[in-house]
């Protein structure tokens, strides 16, 4: 019998509208019945990553930030696992030399030292999943973050360690030249210690390597005394990819990159269609008999 589900949010959970849909959620709760631990895994800070999740009543843990920080159903902090002086030093280095736009996730918001090339990422990303985005709602969106204090500005990232309190868990790239991209990615994935994945064409999602979706969700089965066959996650994109290759049922979206496809026992539907839903009851179904 399944144990324990993990489950990707943008491009899995999460519709085009950034909303959970009815059948996911009766599916969660549905899988939460019969005593499976269903958890939220995804690139998002918590405090992203839990909007969505708030109106829907669901109380699950959450792996945010690829791994680099881990929180239980009452939000708590159960682990961290962000990025030293000399790594933060070495993303930069990198990304300021491809020219590569970029924020800073932290443990405590998200650092920009550009709204507006923020704006242009929101509208590319718009653009890649079909829709024809809305650009000034989604500059009141930013505005808001910015008075709300989810979203930071800063003229210069060299100030977001002088901060007191503040821990560097994430540096997010995104540019729509996608050779600058590559060379970027490669170069990353090369200078050590760091796991450096994607969670949408254009853009690089760079962590200390021992954040990684797959290592959180292994950490979790052992503290609840799961073996790792008995664990199910779904994903979309290469920054679920970790999580998909050390659980006993990988499941990919309809949607998911071929990567994914190609290493998933089960492909479901598309997160558009309740993918994630269709996948809970087809893996307990399977696993009952």
């Amino acid at each position: 019998m399944i144990k324990l589900i993990a489950t990707d949010m943008d491009g899995t959970l999460l519709n085009a509208g950034h909303e959970v849909s009815e059948e996911n959620v009766k599916a969660i709760q549905y899988a939460q019945s019969l005593g499976i631990t269903v958890v939220i895994a995804t690139g998002r800070a918590f405090y992203e990553a839990n909007d969505p999740i708030q109106p829907t009543g669901l109380k699950v843990p959450y792996i945010c930030l690829n791994g680099a920080e881990v929180r239980d159903e009452c939000f708590d902090i159960v682990h961290t696992s962000n990025l030293n002086h000399e790594l933060y030093q070495r993303i930069r280095n990198v990304l300021d030399e491809e020219n590569i736009f970029y924020q800073v996730y932290t443990n405590l918001g998200i650092y920009t030292e550009d709204p507006e090339r923020d704006l242009a990422i929101y509208l590319d990303i718009a653009k890649q999943m079909g829709q024809t985005p809305n650009v000034e709602k989604i500059r009141a969106h930013i505005q808001h973050r910015i008075e709300v204090g989810s979203l930071k500005v800063v003229d210069n990232y060299d100030k977001v360690e002088d901060i007191p309190g503040e821990l560097i868990m994430k540096v997010l790239a995104h540019d729509v030249d996608l050779d600058k991209i590559n060379r970027a990615k490669e170069r990353l994935a090369k200078s050590g210690n760091l796991a450096v994945s994607s969670s949408a064409r254009g853009n690089i999602e760079i962590t200390h390597i021992d954040a990684q979706k797959g290592l959180a969700l292994r950490t979790i089965a052992e503290q609840l005394g799961i073996e790792m066959k008995d664990v199910m996650a779904v994903g979309d994109n290469l920054n679920d990819k970790s999580m998909l290759e050390v659980v006993g049922h990988p499941v990919a979206m309809a949607n998911a990159l071929p990567e994914l496809k190609d290493i998933a026992s089960f492909v479901t539907d598309t997160n558009e269609n309740s993918g994630v839903a269709k996948a809970i009851y087809h893996i307990i179904d399977e696993t009952k008999k």
